[in-house]
């Protein structure tokens, strides 16, 4: 539930950039405030394991989730990859359309299975 809080908080925040936020625990600000400061680093991370595409053409649902999960891997250690990537799962599959969870589920993959997490 804390992530599915998180993922619509910060789909929001992408709307709507002056969304004051209220946050239900500390998890859910830690992934909506995680995920904010290293946007920038989390999507670099993500392009570089898109083939012949570029982050401005994922959807935004897709690109949200694709945050969360990859944040939480290079940041939260306690977290196994598995139960983030599950989690991303989970949530392509309620936000997403028919594609989005295999495409989340690939691209994580992909990026735990290169070795470019390092904490």
């Amino acid at each position: 539930m804390a992530r599915e809080e998180a993922f619509k908080l910060l789909f929001q925040n992408e709307m709507n950039k002056q969304v004051e936020q209220h946050y239900q625990n500390n998890f859910i600000e830690q992934l909506v405030n995680g995920v904010s400061e290293q946007q920038e680093q989390i999507d670099q991370i993500i392009e570089k394991y898109l083939i012949n595409w570029t982050i401005d053409r994922i959807s935004l649902v897709d690109k949200i989730i694709l945050r969360i999960a990859l944040y939480e891997i290079l940041s939260i250690e306690d977290i196994p990859h598995a139960v983030s990537i599950n989690e991303a799962i989970e949530l392509a599959h309620k936000y997403g359309d028919e594609k989005s969870s295999k495409f989340i589920n690939g691209i994580l993959s992909k990026i735990i299975k290169k070795g470019d997490i390092i904490r």
